[in-house]
């Protein structure tokens, strides 16, 4: 299956970040940290098990948060990719899931960037589509947009030298309202896509504000609220769907949960059953 095909096919897919408790819950790390290596491999599997545990799911697209890498040893990164090639699991996505850059430090900002960066090696070596980085968390200014918008340009050049295509996220302080959206992915010129996750905003205005950034979409994080292990929000759940359709969005649903009920797969399953008859 050719790139542009496989970028803009609907099917399911499932974040690490659903099965943290089942990988173990290992401890999270930045740009700031070495690997916390004891903190992994304690879980009911291990990453390198998932594959397969989530091809007999019936899943066959994956994104992996970068905190739950046990290493970066290169046998290590060979052998998870040989572990998805062998399941039939497609990586969509590696997720960087720490840097600032629009820290206010300039050596902090360059340092992130660089630490970004060497992401993106990772995430090649492990045969994903593509890589998420955050866009900045400071509050949205002119001048911390300037600095967005330098700093996903830059590693924007490096991930497609990697053949690797750059995506950021309605999250964080910088790309929390529909504006900074707007402005961020209009001075690109299409050259980062959206992970569109509408379990990352909330109040009164969150579907409206959804409906304006939606058709950025090439990924979306698929996150329902549990208001108790078994009570997903379907009501919630349905209307961000709605939003996806609308804008004709035609990229992976990630199953993104974190609810109450310790049995993640089982969580996965509640939700799967609604985001179902949304792929076409």
């Amino acid at each position: 299956m050719g790139s542009t095909e496989a970028m803009t096919r609907t099917r399911l897919s499932v974040s690490t970040w659903s099965l943290h408790r089942t990988l173990g819950s290992p401890a999270f790390y930045g740009v700031d940290q070495e690997i916390p290596v004891e903190s992994h491999n304690r879980g009911a599997m291990t990453l390198l098990e998932l594959p397969q545990r989530l091809a007999a799911f019936g899943i066959h697209t994956l994104e992996i948060c970068h905190f739950h890498l046990p290493t970066l040893d290169a046998g290590y990164i060979r052998e998870l990719r040989e572990a998805l090639e062998q399941a039939d699991i497609e990586l969509f996505s590696l997720l960087v899931d720490d840097g600032d850059i629009t820290h206010p430090e300039e050596e902090e900002r360059d340092r992130t960037i660089r630490w970004i960066g060497q992401w993106f090696e990772v995430a090649s070596q492990l045969g994903a589509r593509c890589v998420r980085a955050v866009a900045g968390k400071a509050t949205p200014s002119p001048e911390h947009l300037d600095q967005s918008v330098y700093a996903l340009g830059m590693l924007a050049e490096r991930a497609q030298t990697l053949g690797l295509r750059l995506m950021t996220e309605n999250w964080f302080g910088l790309l929390s309202t529909p504006q900074t959206v707007h402005t961020v992915f209009e001075r690109l010129g299409g050259r980062i896509g959206l992970c569109f996750d509408f379990g990352n905003w909330r109040g009164e205005e969150k579907y409206a504000n959804l409906e304006q950034i939606a058709a950025y979409a090439e990924s979306c994080h698929t996150k329902a609220h549990f208001d108790a292990p078994f009570e997903l929000d379907r009501a919630d759940y349905e209307h961000c769907l709605e939003i996806t359709q609308r804008a004709h969005f035609a990229g992976p649903y990630t199953l993104i949960y974190d609810g109450p009920n310790a049995d993640e797969w089982a969580g996965l399953s509640l939700e799967r059953a609604v985001v179902q008859p949304y792929l076409r």
